[in-house]
């Protein structure tokens, strides 16, 4: 018997009854039953293809430290993107590594207007018009020192860097490119670019913000791919945000916006994904984060290993983007989940 005021024991609770009404394990029984309340979903078009270019013909040269990634060369971008349009990803985001003797302190071989890029845009837009074409706006893959802005002395200049890059991006525009994404975290940078574009008349051509970039040491296999590793001089923590603050991400985000922004992104992604879901809270614009090199390494080492189920593996953590509040998810891994969504989960 048990006493008024006392609890009762765990013998003496009838667990059926308790439960009745409160088993959350119900719906978890049958497939089925875990689609029908599935609150976040995965799809095609939340992917976006990073691909690295490289000069030549017909080349497909494997990155080393990225597992099936390869570099490809301006006639095998075209190629992927048209594969990118057969398995209907949306969108491809264009990285070119520059021959050494072609990079230089003034980053003159970004003004060229047959560099890897612009060549790529050309051909991509001869081969398909299915697939958006985004370009990356930075300097650190034409640089002799590696950073993402002119150098005077042993500074980074904001406003010249940004100067340069206007011009790229220019170019970018006349390419065909659709979307300019600035990557190099200089101040001001989004309004230049902005008005530039306008002035030119490409009032129609979108900008994807780096909005919060964090000074990462999840980059070193994209600096291998692009070929920035090997002439970075010093580090980038002078521009790029520090990996200890949030707050300070939703003031990039806000000043990205008013100065004309059409989208913003998070980088790197699954170590931000707070800042992901605080920036889509905060400001309920297109947001879109970028599962970097590091990322998608450790994932493939990890699988290597016999450590996880690759296939898995990717599928979750691109659920756990969307789960956060991305829109759209850049990874290398968007040809195979396009793959793999097609054949359902």
């Amino acid at each position: 018997m048990t006493k008024i005021g006392t609890p009762p024991s765990v013998d003496e609770l009838d667990m059926a009854t308790i439960l009745q009404g409160r088993r959350l394990r119900r719906p978890r029984q049958a497939d089925w039953s875990r689609r029908l309340v599935r609150e976040t979903r995965l799809s095609v078009d939340d992917l976006i293809w990073p691909i690295f270019l490289v000069d030549g013909q017909g080349v497909r040269q494997p990155v080393e430290s990225m597992p099936g990634v390869d570099r490809l060369s301006v006639d095998e971008a075209a190629i992927a993107a048209k594969h990118a349009a057969d398995l209907g990803i949306p969108a491809i985001a264009l990285f070119p590594y520059t021959d050494p003797s072609l990079r230089d302190e003034g980053a003159t071989e970004a003004l060229n207007p047959g560099n890897l890029v612009c060549a790529a845009c050309r051909a991509i837009k001869e081969a398909t018009t299915d697939v958006g074409v985004i370009t990356d706006v930075a300097l650190d893959p034409y640089t002799s020192h590696g950073q993402d802005g002119l150098m005077v002395g042993d500074e980074i200049v904001n406003d010249p860097s940004v100067a340069h890059m206007t011009v790229q991006a220019i170019l970018h525009a006349e390419a065909g490119a659709d979307v300019i994404a600035p990557s190099d975290m200089m101040d001001g940078r989004v309004g230049a670019l902005r008005q530039a574009l306008d002035a030119k008349g490409y009032t129609n051509t979108q900008i994807m913000a780096y909005a919060a970039k964090y000074a990462s040491a999840f980059y070193g296999p994209f600096r291998d791919a692009v070929g920035s590793s090997a002439t970075l001089k010093g580090d980038k923590r002078t521009y790029q945000m520090d990996p200890a603050n949030g707050d300070e991400a939703l003031r990039e985000v806000a000043l990205d916006v008013a100065e004309g922004a059409d989208m913003v992104m998070v980088k790197p992604g699954m170590p931000y994904l707070d800042v992901v879901h605080r920036v889509k809270q905060s400001f309920s614009v297109p947001t879109f984060a970028y599962q970097v090199s590091g990322e998608f390494s450790m994932i493939h080492a990890a699988a290597a290993n016999g450590w996880t189920d690759l296939e898995r593996t990717m599928l979750e953590s691109l659920v756990a983007f969307k789960r956060a509040g991305a829109d759209g998810i850049l990874t290398y891994f968007a040809p195979a989940a396009a793959e793999r969504l097609a054949r359902g989960t």
